[in-house]
């Protein structure tokens, strides 16, 4: 496993601690790799979705149209 030195402001180096001491993370490294399976993680999700959007061929609605439909199909579950 490979090791790596970074600096971070004291108030980012208090969040992990107390992410730490949450008992959700056995130490930093723990927490700093989780946060980097979780950028993979959405990075991918977002890779996959603009696949899929570019596949689903052209819309006839406007970007705001798209946004209120979604917003509707949220609301109304």
């Amino acid at each position: 496993m490979a090791t790596l030195n970074i600096s971070i402001p004291n108030e980012m180096r208090h969040w992990i601690d107390l992410q730490v001491t949450s008992g959700h993370f056995a130490n930093a490294s723990d927490y700093i790799r989780d946060l980097i399976r979780h950028n993979q993680s959405e990075k991918e999700a977002i890779r996959m979705a603009l696949i899929e959007g570019e596949m689903s061929g052209e819309s006839s609605l406007t970007v705001a149209g798209i946004i209120n439909e979604q917003k509707e199909i949220i609301k109304n579950g």
